[in-house]
């Protein structure tokens, strides 16, 4: 039986066999394969140094599974143990931030980082005034609108920008510029413009420590964008215009087969925006049939008196407070005390 076998030039194919007396093996080149065949003849395991031309000595031992064996595979499973140690993650200086709003039918989307004062002085310093800011820390200031905007009456087209600013005294310039993944405003490029407006900052008493964009006075199509830091806030008035596509759709709907409509809404809608009052009316009617319920009735109320009846109306918004007593709604019994009171 033969005990020991050496293997010279194994990578090129040539196998000369010897016996030899020995209970290692040396290994070059390609790890994992010659591991491999160490497991396969039960062998015993060291390393040494690669050169140019790759070759390995094998000492096999068919009776003892030694300890170096486990150490070679010991370095394989540390070295790759190694390779996926997590990094270790630090607090950011300015943490990042990301705001997401629904105005109408739009949604608004921004990332940004937000330093603190830290006992600094901001702006003119910090932030010095007539340069371009980054509205932020870190990367630029990033905003998505899904549909066409107006910011302070400028059209913006839907899409991905940066949100640039050039913060003065008296007045600051807003930036919406194309290079939406740029570092800072260190590669800021004024031909990337898709527009530029002034706005006229606020100063507060009580200082706001870190850097803040909100979103404040939300309606059915409007927002103000506030960016607020230090003692000073730049209000910026987002429109959103979605009453023809809304109108579109509600017409749709209301001419299709499908068996719930919406009555209330189409209503109040169209109560709200100025539009056929007399469609309006049906449509409440329908939604009274589905739910006599003090805000549907109180919505009827509001249309027969802008239409002029009042009789009507007076009738419709008793029905209503009937209704906001037994629900237990004060809010809607002092509306109908209001409506009623400009009836009679």
């Amino acid at each position: 039986m033969i005990n020991t076998i050496i293997a010279s030039n194994w990578l090129k194919g040539q196998k000369r066999w010897k016996e030899k007396k020995s209970g290692f093996v040396f290994l070059q080149v390609n790890v994992r394969q010659h591991l491999a065949f160490c497991f396969q003849h039960r062998a015993k395991i060291c390393f040494s140094s690669c050169s140019e031309q790759p070759s390995m000595d094998i000492y096999m031992n068919f009776k003892t599974i030694t300890l170096t064996l486990a150490l070679g595979c010991g370095l394989m499973v540390n070295s790759g143990a190694l390779a996926q140690t997590k990094k270790v993650e630090f607090p950011a200086a300015s943490p990042a931030c990301s705001i997401k709003q629904h105005v109408g039918l739009t949604d608004i989307s921004i990332d940004y980082s937000r330093p603190s004062v830290k006992g600094r002085q901001i702006f003119g310093d910090v932030v010095p005034y007539d340069k371009v800011w980054r509205t932020g820390a870190n990367q630029a200031t990033k905003l998505v609108f899904s549909t066409p905007v107006k910011l302070n009456g400028t059209e913006i087209p839907a899409g991905t920008y940066a949100l640039m600013t050039i913060p003065g005294k008296d007045q600051w310039t807003i930036i919406i510029n194309k290079g939406s993944e740029q570092w800072g405003a260190y590669k800021y490029d004024q031909k990337a413009d898709v527009a530029r407006f002034k706005v006229t900052p606020v100063q507060i008493d009580r200082p706001i420590d870190t850097f803040t964009i909100e979103f404040n006075e939300i309606r059915d199509d409007s927002s103000l964008i506030n960016l607020a830091w230090d003692k000073t806030v730049v209000p910026i008035k987002l429109e959103v215009s979605y009453v023809d596509k809304l109108l579109s759709e509600i017409k749709d709907v209301m001419a299709s087969d499908a068996k719930e409509k919406p009555y209330f809404q189409s209503a109040l809608f169209y109560f709200n925006h100025g539009q056929d009052l007399e469609q309006a009316k049906k449509w409440v009617d329908a939604a009274l049939v589905e739910r006599d319920a003090f805000y549907i009735a109180y919505l009827k109320a509001q249309i027969l008196a802008k239409l002029g009846d009042k009789p009507g109306a007076l009738a419709a918004s008793k029905h209503s407070t009937e209704l906001a007593e037994k629900a237990n709604d004060p809010a809607y019994v002092r509306l109908n005390q209001v409506l009623q009171s400009g009836l009679q």
